[in-house]
């Protein structure tokens, strides 16, 4: 088959998203291309901590994760440690987090309330400020490129095409058609999938498309050596905003600064003292740990204006469908976006609701919006 005609779905995007789309898809019969600018889950999923979890205060986010846990959890591929994530939560917090644990347990998440004392038991850390603490055991990390080359292998298996070191130079509706121009040539179908993560705006833009992703850049400091007494699972502060977890004999830790948004390359050196300080408040043994600057690395998180994905068809636009921004959670989500995603090309019911990602939710916010300022 060319790489122009006879396709009826084009996947932009070969990330852990894209990859899984384009397996979902063709196991259901569709023909798919897949054009991705450089190589599979070379772009966020690559540079990702790769930690999946569960513990969401929304429905549709908890039943996304927990569905897509269990199928990684069945991959040997995936590499999927269950080695837990412990939420400390501030006081403030406390209550609110409280009822998401509740709907956690509703939608059959296993997740355990602990007080500062008893969560001591996963990991040392300074309790001040805390209202409690919570632990999900089936909560962890994957090997986010290993399962995205998984992704890879069955797709092409079920006749998938993936044209890689390819750009999408420019898109638009024809005849009841998407006609893409790319650096290997024209490419057509009637379906277009925009899961190219961070590039997701760019891409909308190409067709004319106000598709509200942007670029941010996250940094993941990694230290020596250590020696502790135990692994630390995937550990989040709430108050601060530091994560940190084990990765063999080191940790590996991060801080979102929420200015670092757009093209940036690099990893910020500056930033890296406001976050050992917030990680030092909380967790002081990290005073003697040295930092490996050669390890740690750098990489691009998709964000929307709401920390929120953006999942399904685009309003008012035939045969888009979107699978992006997923602010930190593609890893988490891939799995069941991807069986969501090729449901919606088929004008199936998504076997979880997501319409709190679906895009209208923006023009919703703008009319809200509109009606106060009035």
């Amino acid at each position: 088959m060319t790489a122009g005609a006879g396709w009826d779905v084009a996947v932009i995007g070969a990330g852990i998203i894209g990859a899984a789309c384009a397996w979902r898809l063709a196991e259901r019969g569709l023909r798919v291309v897949v054009l991705e600018q450089n190589s599979p889950a070379s772009g966020s999923t690559g540079k990702s901590a790769a930690g999946v979890r569960a513990q969401f205060a929304t429905e549709t986010n908890i039943l996304l994760s927990k569905h897509s846990i269990e199928e990684y959890a069945a991959m040997p591929e995936s590499g999927y440690h269950p080695g837990g994530y412990l939420m400390l939560v501030p006081q403030a917090q406390w209550p609110a987090h409280q009822r998401g644990v509740e709907l956690q347990h509703r939608l059959g998440v296993p997740t355990e309330r602990l007080t500062p004392a008893g969560a001591q038991r996963y990991a040392e850390f300074l309790p001040d400020g805390l209202g409690g603490c919570t632990f999900c055991g089936t909560d962890g990390h994957v090997d986010a490129h290993g399962l995205t080359m998984a992704y890879v292998k069955r797709a092409r298996e079920a006749g998938t095409r993936f044209l890689l070191n390819t750009t999408v130079t420019g898109l638009r509706r024809v005849g009841g058609v998407w006609q893409l121009s790319t650096s290997a040539g024209a490419v057509e179908a009637p379906l277009v999938v925009n899961a190219s993560g961070a590039w997701a705006g760019e891409v909308g833009a190409l067709a004319g498309l106000e598709v509200p992703v942007q670029p941010a850049r996250r940094m993941v400091y990694t230290t020596g050596p250590l020696h502790l007494s135990r692994p630390l699972p995937m550990i989040f502060d709430l108050d601060s905003g530091v994560w940190l977890r084990s990765e063999g004999e080191r940790i590996i830790l991060g801080r979102a600064d929420p200015a670092d948004v757009g093209w940036r390359e690099g990893i910020s050196w500056d930033w890296l003292e406001p976050t050992l300080d917030a990680a030092l408040t909380r967790f002081p043994w990290l005073d003697s740990a040295a930092l490996d600057r050669r390890a740690s690395w750098w990489g691009y998180y998709e964000v929307t204006p709401d920390q929120q994905a953006v999942v399904g068809r685009m309003p008012g636009v035939e045969g888009w469908l979107n699978a992006c921004g997923f602010s930190g959670h593609g890893v988490m989500h891939a799995a069941a976006i991807a069986r969501v995603t090729a449901q919606e090309a088929l004008g199936e019911t998504p076997f979880i609701d997501v319409t709190p990602l679906r895009y209208e939710r923006f023009a919703q916010a703008s009319q809200r919006l509109t009606d106060i300022q009035v």
